[in-house]
């Protein structure tokens, strides 16, 4: 007669690498992120259409440029093709795409890219943008703004 083996479950372990985890930034109020704009990125803010939308880079590379959303669908990306062209090899050719409805609501996909879309810290593959949301592509990081509410 044999003895019986009590049943061992094979241990598993994994290393996780603390640098690369990204914190989760807290919300900010709105206007602190207004007082991050310059008088004139105020001004333009201020004056978009009811329907367009604008991602303005307020950190990161290309600080101060601007981008209009005002088709029914842009193409983000390092393509010098793409409709927002972010010319950085953490940026993916084809990166993300930001569709605009007829109400002028805005959504952000994100392409299966490489370093991934960052929608405040967290990491998306869809997302509806809302005023004052920080999306994270490669090293830029924009906030977005629309022409409802805006002040």
């Amino acid at each position: 007669m044999s003895e019986k083996q009590p049943d061992v479950t094979p241990e598993l372990t994994s290393t996780i690498h603390l640098s690369a985890l990204r914190s989760v930034p807290k919300p900010r109020p709105l206007e602190e992120i207004y007082s991050l704009l310059s008088t004139e990125e105020r001004q333009v803010v201020s004056q978009l259409p009811k329907d367009c939308g604008m991602l303005i880079v307020i950190a990161g590379p290309s600080r101060g440029s601007r981008f209009l959303i005002d088709q029914a669908e842009v193409s983000v990306g390092r393509s010098s093709e793409a409709d927002i062209s972010l010319d950085d090899v953490t940026v993916s050719r084809s990166h993300a795409r930001i569709t605009k409805s007829v109400s002028g609501e805005c959504e952000i996909f994100d392409n299966q890219s490489l370093n991934g879309t960052y929608l405040n810290g967290v990491a998306i593959t869809q997302s509806r943008l809302a005023v004052g949301d920080e999306i994270q592509i490669g090293k830029f990081r924009l906030t977005y703004f629309n022409g409802k509410g805006n002040s």
